[in-house]
């Protein structure tokens, strides 16, 4: 009797154990369909699929190694600074579960088990006002990466409210990354003359547009645009241009043609008017006082200043002086960028972080919601930190390191924030 027990004890001691070890169709398959299909399904960016029990079993090491680093999902933004909206990281417990897996054998389990599994929501506009295309199919002409910006017509007559963004990739297995800007009718000619000067449609334009101008939008695999915060838009005026800047990555060569667009919600007038408010130090730019040292590791820049009693001239009246509010934050950087970090310090000594890159990757790059806007007081500053590696190490290319300052080329360098803020 009691030989009995022991084996029965045993046995159901060896079914928990059994139960506990996570399979592809009760526990797997509802986590990647949700994280990893939406890059890595047929001609999409990512190079290989992740779609079947076959597709991730035969690559589970690699996936192992991503989950660890935390690379993949790619998310940029690093824990415990604030809470956004479409966060696309890996919850902690999907990613136990992954590695529970894997480290279990990665057993398929029964069809039976499979639980519902549906790729993440599309987002998209609540209405689509005006639909941007490039004019014509583009092949890029340069891989295996190549970033070039398209001048895209203004059609409206009278200044209208973006309220909306979402950009639809023409071919999304080549287009890495959408940025969108926006330029003035007053800087117009300027990016007129880079578009004049190159023969083929649109311009080189590795680091940014070719000059500063306001973000309107971006995109990258997996973001999924929208509305505005609600009663919030940026203001367009007639004679405007889009610059819409196209990172192509092609890893499997030159051929392929794309035609990206982007839907916008318009509207004539908002609660709140909207500005994109570029961040950085402005002797970065004017006095080229960001000097990176040849052959240093770990240098960095960092500059504080407390806006609101010049926001009027900042914003070219767009939003008054006084206190604002924060809804959401970016930051660039170029090939040598490492790190980030953009904050509130308030008048009182606290800190609140607005946006923590850890580990700055130039092709990874957005911006990022707030899920709970900031308000930022009169006397309240704003700071960015930025940090790069310019040891030889970490040069493309293995060309040997040099001094590098700010500059929109590829062996430039930025420390730049974008906050949406309102009045």
């Amino acid at each position: 009797m009691r030989a009995s027990v022991v084996v029965c004890a045993i046995a159901l001691c060896a079914c928990q154990s059994a139960d506990r070890v996570p399979t592809w169709h009760r526990d797997v398959r509802s986590i990647v369909t949700q994280s990893c299909a939406t890059c890595h399904t047929a001609g999409a960016i990512a190079p290989f699929v992740l779609q079947s029990y076959a597709d991730v079993f035969a690559r589970r090491s690699l996936v192992r190694t991503q989950i660890e680093s935390r690379k993949m999902p790619p998310w940029p933004p690093g824990p415990g600074c604030a809470e956004y909206a479409d966060d696309r990281s890996l919850p902690e417990q999907d990613r136990a579960t992954l590695l529970s897996w894997i480290d279990g054998g990665a057993p398929e389990g029964d069809p039976a088990d499979a639980r519902p599994s549906s790729p993440p929501p599309p987002g998209g506009l609540s209405r689509v006002d005006r639909e941007l295309q490039l004019g014509a199919p583009y092949v890029p002409v340069q891989a295996p990466d190549e970033y070039r910006c398209f001048l895209l017509d203004w059609p409206e007559t009278e200044r209208r409210y973006v309220t909306g963004f979402v950009a639809k990739p023409g071919n999304a297995a080549i287009v890495h990354h959408v940025l969108v800007f926006l330029a003035a009718p007053g800087q117009v000619a300027q990016f007129q003359a880079l578009d004049d000067a190159d023969p083929a449609p649109g311009y080189k334009c590795f680091g940014g547009p070719g000059g500063l101008a306001p973000t309107l939008g971006g995109w990258t695999p997996g973001s999924r645009g929208g509305d505005f915060p609600v009663g919030t838009g940026v203001p367009v005026d007639p004679g405007s241009k889009i610059i819409l800047q196209v990172h192509y990555n092609l890893p499997r060569g030159l051929g392929p043609s794309d035609q990206t667009s982007i839907q916008l919600k318009l509207d004539t007038a908002v609660d709140r008017q909207a500005f994109l408010l570029p961040w950085a130090d402005p002797s970065w730019l004017n006095a080229r006082t960001m000097v990176i040292p040849a052959g240093q590791a770990d240098v960095r820049h960092a500059f504080t200043f407390s806006p609101g009693a010049y926001l009027g001239l900042i914003t070219s009246g767009a939003i008054p002086p006084g206190p604002f509010t924060v809804y959401g934050a970016g930051s660039h950087q170029h090939l040598r960028g490492t790190r980030d970090r953009l904050e509130i310090q308030r008048a009182g000594g606290a800190r609140e972080c607005l946006l923590d890159i850890p580990r700055w990757d130039f092709h990874w790059q957005g911006t990022y919601a707030l899920k709970t806007p900031k308000r930022v007081e009169t006397g309240d500053s704003i700071s960015i930190e930025c940090h790069w590696d310019n040891s030889a190490a970490n040069q493309p290319g293995g060309a040997p390191p040099r001094e590098l300052n700010w500059g929109e080329g590829t062996e430039d360098e930025m420390c730049l924030g974008y906050l949406y803020i309102t009045q």
